[in-house]
């Protein structure tokens, strides 16, 4: 007698049986799952960029079940190379800062975590940071798996010029980092690249190099060793942070598939991130206090407020200026002020979920020609404008600013009256926003970021 239903055929009493196991099983591998916690993931971003860039990926791994308290994105503090790598330049990092702070970084995390090792995953200089720590750095002994995406393993271009650049294929901190084997033992690779689009993986540099120099070719970023994965058509970032990126990054890492690349949204998101500014002429990743913020909802067709600020903030000594509820379907306008800088306005196409990576560097004053006008910015920093593979207009028209060929820029501008403030659409394939114009004259920056 089980459950009330009495069995008498022997092969029923067999497939119950069965059921049974099956099931025990299954209880014990779900038991066995939460008894072992997803291992860490630590994101490591490219040259002169911040944390902020893995914010959709981050969402992806967490829309398809990875914990976010096992998701990770460093920002480097200073995060833009010298000239030579040897020479240490105010606001910038050498290849051994960058390899000191990330082992840092991956030391809390395992002491936070309780794991024995993490995943690290890197965009374009990211990659020669974790290959820097993984080989020289002692990092093979805390690191499972590294998957690179665009990484420039070979160079950027190859000379006997420039041989302390960090860049050179034949410079001495490459032909270090490829000496021997390419790969650690231990340590599962894979790296993710362009077939042909990457603008820094091209065999010709044409006026873009050192004198003499030649492009490392499409192939740089794949090494001896490890897993390489070619995905035609994206460009230098999207290799790192399109969703056909995050798939084989999801697959390397848990051994499947995700279930879906889309983003599942959140009934109440809570947004946060770090006020960051420029130093010596270069970006920086370090915390600006006493950053007056504000927030307001807008309307999407015409960048117009939409009632008083939904968040006011003044920054302490970390930067941050959240946290913030907030609506999964609106539309905001992030301003910012802080002494030495334009007034900062970005806009942003709705949030579907929760972010601690939502940061708002300031901006230098931009250099225009005429100062009466209004300064309008069209950044999709996850990727680059390309013609003929992209739709990408501002009030309509395709800006001036994006050349043919491989994609290479993120960053367009346009200047508009300043009087009156007007309504200016702008459109990336699918995602569209609208901003106001305000005129630089008074110290205002416009600026429409994507988040795709």
């Amino acid at each position: 007698m089980i459950a009330g239903l009495f069995v008498s055929h022997p092969q029923a009493v067999f497939t119950l049986t069965l059921l049974v196991m099956v099931g025990a099983a299954a209880v014990a591998v779900a038991q066995s799952n939460e008894a072992m916690p997803q291992i860490p993931i630590v994101f490591v971003h490219g040259n002169g960029d911040s944390a902020a860039l893995w914010q959709t990926t981050l969402w992806r791994f967490e829309s398809n079940g990875y914990d976010p308290a096992r998701l990770f994105a460093i920002d480097m503090r200073h995060p833009a190379a010298p000239r030579a790598d040897t020479v240490p330049e105010a606001n910038r990092s050498t290849t051994a800062d960058q390899a000191a702070q990330l082992a840092g970084f991956v030391a809390r995390i395992l002491i936070e975590t309780g794991a024995g090792r993490v995943v690290l995953v890197g965009n374009s200089r990211g990659g020669n940071t974790i290959r820097h720590y993984l080989k020289h750095g002692g990092g093979d002994g805390h690191v499972a798996l590294a998957i690179l995406c665009g990484a420039p393993n070979h160079g950027t271009f190859v000379s006997d010029e420039a041989l302390d650049s960090e860049w050179n294929g034949r410079g001495r901190f490459l032909q270090r980092l490829n000496a021997g084997s390419e790969v650690q033992a231990g340590v599962r690779f894979v790296t993710i690249r362009s077939d042909r689009n990457d603008k820094y993986a091209q065999p010709s540099l044409g006026t873009a190099g050192t004198n003499g120099a030649m492009g490392a070719g499409h192939d740089s970023p794949a090494l001896d060793g490890a897993e390489n994965i070619v995905l035609d058509g994206l460009d230098h970032r999207e290799v790192a942070y399109h969703p056909r990126a995050f798939r084989e990054m999801y697959q390397a890492v848990t051994g499947h598939p995700p279930a879906s690349p889309t983003i599942a949204p959140e009934p109440r998101p809570v947004l946060d991130g770090m006020v960051s500014g420029f130093a010596n002429g270069d970006a920086t990743n370090l915390p600006v206090a006493g950053a007056d913020v504000a927030v307001y909802e807008v309307d999407p067709e015409t960048g117009a407020r939409r009632g008083p600020p939904a968040h006011e903030t003044t920054t302490r000594f970390d930067g941050r200026w959240g946290p913030f509820d907030a609506s999964p379907t609106a539309y905001y306008e992030f301003i910012v002020r802080a002494d030495g800088y334009p007034t900062l306005h970005v806009f942003r196409t709705p949030f579907p979920r929760s972010s601690r990576y939502v940061h708002l560097r300031m901006q230098p004053i931009p250099t225009a020609d005429a100062e009466a006008e209004a300064f309008v910015a069209m950044s999709r920093p996850r990727g680059y404008y390309g013609h003929g593979r992209d739709i990408f207009t501002m009030d309509g028209t395709v800006p001036d600013g994006v050349a043919d060929g491989v994609p290479a820029t993120s960053w367009v501008t346009r200047h508009f009256p300043a009087e009156p403030s007007r309504s200016v659409r702008l459109r990336f394939n699918d995602e569209r926003l609208t901003v106001r114009t305000l005129p630089r004259s008074e110290g205002h920056l416009i600026i429409g970021e994507f988040h795709y």
